[in-house]
């Protein structure tokens, strides 16, 4: 691999958004790619595509555990012990039901540790590193789902919007420096952790066309990207609806 290959690690890389910013990444150039998952057979037939895609690339494979502090803080070490690492993207995630979270509180701490604590302990573990090497672009996924409490998510929305407030405060950790920190938030994708939602006839975003953007704005080091542009002001819309008029809508 020659110096100006770019180190690239992906956490959360079995997740259909995750996968397809892989692609644009090695059909762009040849990079030395880290996958991070909880499953080996699933990350090997990921990498095994990507490698078809890009045979210049270097591939690798990481299983973690995602829940247990201790284990994040291994796996990151492990992953930067290998060199600099220009651009990390923290992509994984779930998508509960709130009945469920409401019913089992089992289930609602779940949704809080996958969606909000796990990809934080990720980005700080990987923000210490970063600013050893005094560079490089830390990206997590959040959610428009975090701008507003809705009755039909709010455990998921509660998660990403302590993802939002946690980017915002690195942000402003590392403001004059040369580390970037990207928030990402995609209305609903089209991906298989939505398949209910488009049996309920929701509109989804392609997911291919997200990812895009997801790169778009990774590449950008943009502090903030809706994805697609057009929920920035959907949002600004339902976070300043007057309470009354919000709490008649069934969203």
């Amino acid at each position: 691999m020659s110096n100006a290959t770019r180190r690239i690690v992906i956490v959360g890389a079995t997740s259909a958004m995750a996968e397809h910013c892989a692609r644009l990444w090695v059909q762009a150039a040849p990079v030395d790619l880290t996958l991070v998952g909880r499953d080996h057979g699933r990350m090997e037939r990921v990498a095994a595509d990507l490698r078809v895609r890009s045979p210049r690339s270097r591939i690798g494979k990481v299983c973690a555990d995602f829940l247990n502090p201790l284990a994040i803080r291994a796996t990151v070490d492990g992953i930067a012990r290998q060199g600099a690492v220009d651009i990390v993207l923290i992509a994984h995630g779930s998508l509960p039901e709130q009945p469920a979270c409401q019913e089992d509180l089992s289930a609602c701490s779940e949704a809080l540790r996958v969606n909000g604590v796990s990809p934080v302990l990720f980005a700080e573990a990987f923000a210490e590193h970063m600013a050893r090497q005094g560079r490089g672009t830390l990206a997590l996924i959040g959610s428009v789902a975090g701008d507003r409490g809705r009755r039909t998510n709010y455990v998921y929305g509660a998660a990403k919007g302590l993802l939002a407030r946690y980017a915002e405060g690195l942000q402003h950790r590392f403001a004059g420096t040369a580390v970037r920190v990207v928030l990402v938030k995609p209305g609903p994708t089209d991906t298989p952790m939505t398949a209910h939602l488009k049996a309920q006839g929701v509109r989804l975003a392609g997911v291919e066309q997200v990812a895009r953007q997801v790169v778009a704005a990774i590449e950008a080091g943009k502090p903030l990207a809706y994805v697609p542009g057009r929920w920035r002001w959907i949002m600004v819309v339902i976070r300043h609806l007057p309470r009354a008029v919000f709490h008649r809508m069934k969203i």
